[in-house]
């Protein structure tokens, strides 16, 4: 097989095992729900449930990156997908509070695999083209969406014991079909005289920072309401679990699917024009999204008049699919700017900036359940998350800005 064949033959089988992955670590925004009732959890509870596996699939993320850097993603990524089959199928048998949440720290290991495929992805691809191939590997996000569409059927048909069964089983083939098409090049690997702590010194770099803050939005944002929105749906708008799924999707789908096009245009454009876009665009939706339902009355000069403010299930819905879309470009763009700032150590820092996004995806689902429990208002972890978008705008304002030209601006003198 020729070079470019092998570069496809990586990028198709890493894209699908990079799904499959994403959807088991995303198994309990659905069978959650079932679970959430069964044990009679809050919302914080809830929370953490959900957040378990994303906590060691975040802080896998950096060892990950290293070691594919020194043994290859071929090897790692079977390796870790193989690791996770025994635990997706336990998770059927938990009935304790406890044992799920045990059992699902071993099965977010699933979601360490970004930080092997986007290594392993980027150096089968020159430089220009980079981007786009890492976008295309980082579809394999739409994983979330598969499960809003695979676990709800299985759910109503079998119960959601059978949900773990069936991705134990769709694991182990994806292990089979990985091995079986992907390719190792000697070229890529870094030399082992690299020592783990050397890799790390990344960590004082404030731009590495700076796209940790970037990415714990686009990719822990996402990951954070793809695992609340099915919940969200069904307790603010009182739908069925599995109408509430096919909503949330139209935020998971596009989020993960159009992340190739947001690597076309980080490879025209650059990666800081699409990101302050992405920013800014994701103010204006969180904003709208944070409004919680109200309603008023006020005194006018013909007597008391009675309002109500809030968003409809359609409005919403459109609101995330804007959201998700905007999102799926900014996941993009970030790794646009690792894959330009550090060609060398693609494997290091993509492991480090994929850890704070992770770790945003497991923190911010337990603080929604916080939030909700203690303000008795849904819109809140939209609050939060436009807050948190703020913090990014500023920062990127006065590190960025004003030294580089925008998007679409004909400008060619950068400001002071």
């Amino acid at each position: 097989m020729t070079r470019k064949g092998q570069a496809l033959s990586v990028l198709i089988v890493s894209t699908l095992s990079f799904t499959v992955c994403f959807m088991v670590w995303m198994m309990f925004a659905v069978i959650g729900i079932p679970i959430k009732k069964a044990l009679d959890l809050n919302a914080t509870q809830f929370g953490l449930l959900t957040a378990m596996p994303v906590l060691t699939g975040s802080l896998s993320r950096v060892p990950l990156g290293i070691w594919t850097d020194r043994y290859g993603g071929r090897i790692v990524m079977t390796a870790l997908m193989a690791s996770t089959v025994p635990a997706i199928w336990m998770m059927s048998y938990a009935t304790a509070y406890w044992h799920f949440l045990v059992i699902g720290l071993f099965v977010g290991l699933a979601g360490g695999s970004f930080s092997v495929g986007t290594p392993y992805v980027a150096r089968w691809f020159p430089r220009e083209q980079q981007g786009f191939a890492m976008g295309i590997f980082g579809a394999g996000n739409a994983g979330a969406a598969a499960n809003k569409f695979l676990a709800p059927a299985l759910m109503v048909a079998f119960g959601w014991t059978m949900v773990p069964h069936a991705y134990a089983a769709i694991m182990l083939g994806t292990v089979v079909i990985f091995w079986l098409f992907s390719h190792s090049d000697p070229a890529h690997l870094v030399p082992s005289s690299v020592r783990f702590s050397d890799q790390l010194k990344s960590l004082k770099d404030p731009r590495v920072l700076k796209y940790c803050q970037y990415y714990s939005i686009v990719f822990g944002g996402y990951v954070a309401l793809s695992l609340w929105m099915v919940q969200y749906y069904v307790g603010e708008f009182g739908l069925d679990i599995r109408a509430a799924a096919l909503l949330a999707a139209c935020f998971s789908l596009p989020g993960g699917v159009l992340r190739a096009i947001g690597g076309w245009l980080s490879d025209r454009y650059g990666a800081h024009s699409v990101t302050w876009w992405v920013l800014w665009v994701s103010w204006i939706c969180l904003f709208l999204l944070s409004y919680p339902q109200t309603h008023f009355t006020i005194i006018t000069i013909d007597g008391p008049k009675t309002f109500d403010i809030g968003l409809n299930v359609y409005t919403f819905t459109a609101l995330m699919f804007t959201l998700g879309i905007t999102w799926a470009f900014g996941k993009a763009s970030v790794f646009k700017y690792i894959s330009d700032d550090y060609p060398g150590n693609i494997g290091t820092i993509s492991g480090i900036v994929g850890l704070a996004g992770g770790m945003g995806g497991f923190v911010l689902p337990i603080m929604f359940g916080a939030l909700l429990d203690l303000t008795g208002i849904r819109s809140s972890a939209f609050m939060l998350m436009y807050g948190v978008v703020w913090v990014s705008l500023i920062w990127m304002y006065f590190t960025e800005v004003r030294q580089t030209r925008l998007m679409g601006s004909q400008s060619a003198t950068p400001q002071a």
